[in-house]
């Protein structure tokens, strides 16, 4: 008997109410282990292989010598690569079984720094390798190691670091050329991260991370270990980032201290006076890098989803000419040593690269120009922005892919199939960007993809984002119930055939979904979700855990257990009666695999069919391309079969 024969002989079986439960069946390929999952057909394999061949390229950092490091994959890993000019290869310095995503540039040398950690479980520890393939390792082996920092001369290295359990981060520092050398400069308390070094090494601008909205900002003495605070002490106020400028006398950094959106801000660090940059910002800047001398400052705007460079004097605030992007996405983006050039990786909806932007020509020049493994560029589609209507009048914005007229006209009864997909953090955001998977849903399902932004999310103001916190967690998933109202108002879109997907913080979301409106959707697909809130937040690592308690709600206060036990996912599971697949990575040290585990369990024990897939060698995430190929092709038969799609 194949293993979809016996998936449908299991779901008859339990329809009939059959007290014998049949195991679902058990299979193992490569790092995957299945249960109750078919195998992919292979002509559908096929189909689904290019859209993980697409190779994407990622910024990095630059090179003394005006080459780029970037990151891209050629085998099953993203590793660091270098490129010499716009169009040159692309040379491979590192071959790991694990993904290698960052690279820090040594100033001065040609030596970089780089994070790497195993199977997914986030402890990361930092290397130092040149060009040729000589390496170090730095940190400390079973700690976690995170915000590395160069000072401008290149001699100092300073990072964060926490050990298994811990909740509070410590100050490293260091002589990169000798690890021997790695020393504590400060025992810490909370989520300490590095932001930048002073000019004469002796101090350190740091931050704690209380929320999103509440990051403190501390000059670290390095000698004595004093921290200072920098700016206003009076009130919560959400920093991003933060270097210092004029001579170590000042911090540039993003600050939505009295304003909806984060803007960048100098502050005094003697006096604490502030210099708002940009008073009355009607988008919030996400990120931002200043150019070596201090002088000029490059913000990475979101406007509406899609990044928008602006370039400013800082002295002045003034807006300086800055380049026009195509609409997407902007990754890392660095300014060269010599503060002529501005590199930055860039995501539109066809593709992922490396470009670069000349201060002094106003020369726009893309790097890179990654493979598309073999999909036809005219089938990818441009989503469209829009918004809809929510139960207390809000208007909340969504994206929606649909695929083109050709494949509409031949969809069933006219009306194409939906699948809504839910963002993870919860403070995150939906974007345009280049995503193989949401496009092979348009192509091979012929299906409408809608990528909400959902109360809670970023890029619309500190109230939006506060609009689901604690209590009212569940005013987001109304969102996605007038969504679902939204879709049956639309002539093109089938209101019974609708699937919604979601990981992390998104896969909370889609069990509630499943749990309020089982009867509106076909299925569900759970990535890593959180299945019930006092577990999840007792099971998290300690690492995060407060960090998460300030989002969530702290579950050791009985009022707000009572409210966690009345919206936990596991808790409604009677009301699941749709099929489920649920993924998990084995080694996911945010969302443990407990939380999939005890969901599958409970909703096996009654009856509904789940599909489960474990991938023994990832975290919170699925990051090598064979574990990607799976895990998608499985996702694309579960839609298939949910949304009756041939």
């Amino acid at each position: 008997m194949t293993s979809r024969a016996l998936l449908f002989g299991t779901a008859l079986a339990l329809a009939l109410g059959s007290a014998a439960q049949a195991q679902p069946a058990k299979r193992e390929v490569g790092n995957i282990v299945y249960e109750g999952a078919p195998a992919t057909p292979a002509a559908l394999q096929a189909a689904i292989a290019p859209y993980y061949n697409a190779r994407v390229a990622g910024f990095d950092d630059w090179l003394p010598d005006g080459s780029m490091l970037i990151v891209t994959r050629f085998g099953d890993t993203s590793q660091i690569h270098r490129v010499a000019a716009p169009g040159a290869a692309r040379t491979q310095l590192t071959f790991f079984s694990e993904p290698i995503s960052q690279a820090h540039v040594r100033p001065g040398t040609s030596t970089y720094l780089y994070p790497r950690d195993v199977g997914g479980a986030e402890y990361y520890q930092g290397y130092i390798r040149d060009l040729v393939g000589n390496e170090t390792q730095l940190t400390a082996p079973g700690t976690r190691n995170q915000n590395f920092v160069f000072s401008k001369d290149g001699k100092l290295v300073a990072w964060s670091q926490v050990t298994p359990g811990d909740a509070n981060y410590d100050v490293m520092l260091a002589d990169p050329s000798n690890p021997a050398s790695r020393r504590k400069v400060l025992d810490g308390t909370g989520a300490i991260a590095v932001r930048d070094i002073s000019a004469d090494g002796r101090t350190i601008l740091v931050a704690r991370n209380n929320a999103q909205t509440w990051v403190e900002l501390f000059t670290l003495d390095v000698a004595s270990g004093k921290l200072t605070p920098v700016g206003p002490t009076d009130r919560k106020i959400g920093y991003a980032g933060g270097v210092f400028v004029d001579g170590s006398k000042g911090v540039l950094t993003l600050s939505d201290d009295g304003a909806e959106m984060t803007r960048p801000v100098v502050v005094d660090v003697a006096s604490g006076a502030v210099r708002d940059l940009e008073p009355g910002a009607k988008w919030g800047t996400e990120d931002f890098d200043v150019t070596f001398d201090g002088k000029t400052l490059a913000q990475f705007v979101n406007e509406e989803g899609y990044s928008k460079i602006v370039l400013r004097d800082v002295a002045s605030g003034k807006v300086l000419p800055g380049p026009k992007l195509p609409p997407g996405v902007l990754g890392t983006a660095k300014f060269s040593p010599d503060g002529r050039k501005l590199g930055f990786g860039l995501s539109t909806s066809t593709s992922m690269d490396v470009w670069s932007y000349d201060l002094k020509t106003a020369e726009l020049t893309r790097w890179t120009q990654s493979e598309l493994g073999g999909l036809d560029p005219t089938k990818l589609v441009e989503p469209t922005l829009f918004r809809y209507p929510t139960f207390d009048g809000r208007q909340i914005p969504a994206f929606i892919y649909r695929p083109p007229q050709s494949a509409r006209a031949t969809a069933k009864g006219g009306k194409l199939p939906v699948v809504i997909q839910i963002h993870g953090g919860p403070e995150g955001q939906e974007l345009p960007a280049f995503n193989p998977r949401r496009q092979s849903w348009v192509n091979e399902l012929g299906a409408a993809v809608i990528i909400p932004n959902v109360r809670g999310s970023t890029g619309y103001g500190k109230t939006y984002m506060g609009l689901d916190n604690a209590e009212k967690r569940e005013d987001s998933v109304k969102d996605i119930g007038a969504l679902l109202d939204w879709v049956a108002k639309q002539p093109d879109l089938d209101a019974s055939r609708v699937a919604v997907v979601g990981q992390s913080y998104g896969g909370y979301m889609v069990l509630a979904v499943a749990g309020h409106y089982n009867d509106r959707v076909a299925g569900i697909i759970d990535l890593y979700g959180i299945s019930d809130w006092v577990t999840f937040l007792q099971n998290t690592e300690g690492y995060r855990r407060d960090l998460r308690r300030a989002e969530y709600g702290d579950e050791r206060d009985p009022k707000m257990k009572a409210v966690f036990d009345r919206i936990a996912p596991i808790r409604m599971s009677e009301r699941m009666k749709k099929p489920m697949m649920v993924f998990q990575g084995a080694n996911d040290p945010r969302v443990p695999r407990t939380e999939s585990e005890q969901m599958v369990a409970k909703l096996r024990a009654q009856g509904t069919e789940v599909w489960y897939v474990l991938a023994k060698d990832e975290g919170h995430g699925i990051y090598k391309k064979a574990n990607q190929e799976a895990v998608r092709a499985t996702e694309v038969v579960f839609l298939k079969k949910v949304l009756a799609v041939e």
